[in-house]
């Protein structure tokens, strides 16, 4: 009987589209990168220009490495692995540069937004509510596409590299939809429907796992399909490829409550979080040995091929990242490291080392087979690859060594019980320097990346111009029947329906038990204590905060250690937070913690210290912010914020709600007074007046400072306890 071919070609169009969309926004992600490493050196670069400071670019800087550099590196891959494995066009062409194109709107959506203020303050989520909803629409299409594909494929077993790619398809689904229920204010404004600790735990199980299932799994997927055929080599270990997959995708949705040790969160959460990344040690080193053993018998292609280079320290990378991330999450540690460089560090050795070398290796691998030409230079592409090393450890090394340094500075306490170093912008001068070599490193990387644009573009340019589709034969799927010995494993890789139901139950048991205690809040707030909302003027200034991206380099949560309560003041509660949307209790400190500054200084202060942080700290890295004192409040939205905030379960009365407008222009007027006489007092000639200041945003902002630590009442608890 003869036997069925069927003819088909491969849709490579789309593939170009994404590799030229990855080198094109890996420019823009690393000269941001640059600009706010050189910020923290250099003050003076926030250009005292609002759309310009380290509070905007830093989200916008993440936002373009992980979603506009990573993510269309992730999609090309996936576009080009998936044709050849599954033998078969990708489902829907159209549906391909529907995708393309939308995920190329929603960057310059998020290039436009974050730079004029417009975040919900959450790490990697920090897109208001339109661009989430056309994020969620553009990954349907995504998914759609690729399932599509998986149920019309030739191939009946689904390679290693599909199982990652339909798990990082259904978790990320679920992790940003979860994380981005949110309430509209307005257009371009919104606040989460979980407050506090559930907004923590909610937003570091999407955190962490976007690293894990956008970062991690999509690049694995691309490891095993390209370094094979990189090497020429079958992967080392079948069996190996089994436990590597599902074991990471059931422990890594757990590992989220490790970013919150020590904070208000149970301590029973915190515990899981940190046992589970702790498990993740074994699965992510059989991950990096079967990618580094494929390798066997051809090591010398390290030697004479750049790609193999890349591919080799990108695998070297993956797993020092993931042998420090649970490193990181053991107590001890994370009480040493968590606020600091150290941090930074860990997250750049796995961005530029494990993502930023693969994609480079991927890309070189894809160019002369998409655009048939081979490419210009192997020595350009070797001297990418020693740039791009030495400027990743030169990052890595300074940011480790800053963090160690700023946390033994943090926790020096004497023999009398006093700190060290009560003076926080020490402990920031003492690593200054360090963040010149940092900068140093991130230059050194670009201009490795340079060097491959460089390479593309001769490339290119000597690369022949008819572009027809190649044609491919093979037999449908009916064909190759499954063999009746064929092993559990080996039937379910036939099974796409079966095998992406038993990946979203692996990782949506974990969400469930993690995340579902913690939004009944009231449980965990003692009966007798009295929390206060903030004032409509107060969460106005709050709003404005968030838009500044103070969150950034402040953090408003004190950890249960002796050295944060002698410096900040009584560790942090539940109920400090309890109303708080956004929370805000941060990931990085650059300035000093803001839980308790309520009181804390005058309201000249805080004037003078917005306007020249210099003049009343010295050496203050901090910019500027002159527009606070021009802009004006909005006092007609309290109205609308209120509203919002009391639908969600804020108690805020209906009197409140109608005439919050009237209540923060009242607040705003008194604290305008006592600004203008200060200054008065201050300069006799000052020309400030409280009627020139009640309406602008520096008062407000004030309002949301003084606030800080003082909204709790637990008198009652403290004299029950006693």
């Amino acid at each position: 009987m003869s036997e069925k071919f069927e003819t088909f070609s491969y849709d490579d169009a789309i593939v170009k589209k994404f590799l030229l969309a990855t080198v094109i926004w890996a420019g823009v992600a690393f000269l941001l990168g640059i600009l706010i490493a050189l910020q923290l050196a250099f003050w003076q670069l926030n250009f005292n220009t609002e759309w310009l400071t380290f509070g905007r670019m830093r989200p916008l800087h993440t936002n373009a490495a992980i979603f506009a550099f990573a993510g269309n590196a992730i999609f090309a891959g996936i576009y080009y692995s998936t044709q050849r494995l599954l033998k078969t066009r990708m489902y829907n062409d159209m549906l391909s540069k529907i995708h393309f194109w939308g995920w190329q709107l929603i960057i310059l959506a998020a290039a436009i937004t974050l730079p004029l203020g417009f975040s919900q303050s959450k790490e990697y989520a920090e897109l208001e509510w339109p661009i989430d909803i056309a994020i969620t629409v553009i990954w349907v299409i995504f998914s759609l596409n690729l399932f599509g594909t998986i149920a019309r494929r030739r191939e009946r077993h689904l390679y290693v590299a599909i199982w990652f790619y339909i798990a990082t398809v259904i978790t990320v689904a679920v992790l940003h939809v979860i994380n981005s229920i949110e309430y509209p204010v307005s257009l371009l404004q919104s606040y989460p429907v979980y407050a506090g600790i559930q907004d923590a735990l909610v937003q570091w199980w999407y955190g962490h796992n976007a690293v894990a299932f956008f970062l991690t799994t999509p690049f694995l997927g691309l490891m095993y399909y390209f370094i094979p055929k990189a090497a020429n080599r079958p992967v080392y270990s079948y069996r190996l490829s089994i436990v590597h997959f599902w074991s990471l995708v059931f422990i890594y949705i757990w590992a989220g409550p490790h970013h919150l040790l020590y904070t208000a969160l149970p301590d029973w959460a915190q515990t899981l979080g940190m046992i589970f990344s702790l498990m993740l040690w074994a699965p992510s080193w059989g991950g990096m040995i079967n990618g580094l053993l494929t390798l066997r018998g051809a090591w010398h292609l390290l030697r004479t091929e750049p790609i193999i280079k890349f591919m080799v320290a990108a695998v070297t990378f993956y797993g020092m990242s993931t042998f420090e991330g649970p490193l990181l999450s053991i107590k001890s540690v994370s009480a040493l490291g968590h606020y600091t460089d150290w941090i930074i560090g860990h997250v750049h050795s796995g961005a530029l080392g494990w993502n930023g070398m693969l994609s480079f290796g991927m890309i070189y691998f894809l160019i002369p087979k998409l655009w048939k030409q081979e490419m210009y230079s192997k020595k350009l592409m070797t001297y990418h690859f020693w740039f791009g090393l030495l400027g990743i450890l030169l990052y890595y090394i300074s940011m480790v060594t800053a963090g160690i340094t700023q946390g033994m500075m943090w926790r020096a306490i004497d023999a009398t019980g006093r700190l060290v170093y009560p003076d926080f912008v020490e402990t920031v001068m003492r690593i200054v320097p360090l963040y010149y070599v940092r900068a140093i490193g991130g230059v050194l990387y670009f201009i490795g990346f340079c060097l491959m644009v460089y390479n593309i573009y001769k490339t290119l340019k000597a690369a022949p111009k008819d572009s027809k589709e190649e044609v491919y034969k093979a037999m449908p799927m009916e064909a190759n029947p499954e063999k009746p010995d064929a092993k559990w494993h080996r039937r379910l890789e036939g099974k796409g329906f079966a095998f992406s139901l038993l990946a979203f139950l692996a990782i949506i048991v974990g969400s469930i038990i993690e995340i579902l205690p913690t939004l009944n809040i009231d449980k965990y707030v003692p009966q007798n204590v009295y929390v206060d909302p903030f004032t409509p003027l107060e969460q106005t200034g709050r709003d404005i905060y968030v838009k500044e991206g103070c969150y950034v380099c402040h953090s408003q949560m004190i950890r249960k250690l002796p050295e944060e309560v002698l410096r900040y003041g009584k560790a942090s509660s539940i109920a400090d937070s309890m109303y708080d949307r956004p929370f805000q209790w941060g990931s990085k400190r650059t300035g000093p913690d803001l839980a308790r500054v309520g009181g804390k200084y005058p309201d000249l202060w805080h004037y003078r210290h917005m306007l020249d942080p210099r003049a009343v700290t010295q050496n203050s890295l901090m910019p500027a912010y002159p527009w606070l004192f021009e802009k004006k409040i909005d006092f007609m939205s309290t109205r609308k914020k209120l509203t919002v905030l009391q639908n969600l379960g804020v108690p805020y009365t209906d009197e409140e709600v109608a005439n919050a407008d009237k209540l923060a222009s009242e607040q705003a007027e008194r604290i305008a007074a006592s600004l203008a006489t200060e200054l008065k007092n201050l300069d006799p000639q000052s020309p400030v007046t409280a009627k020139s200041l009640r309406d602008k945003e520096i008062v407000a902002l004030i309002a949301y400072l003084q606030a800080l630590g003082t909204k709790v009442d637990d008198s009652e608890l403290v004299e029950a306890s006693e």
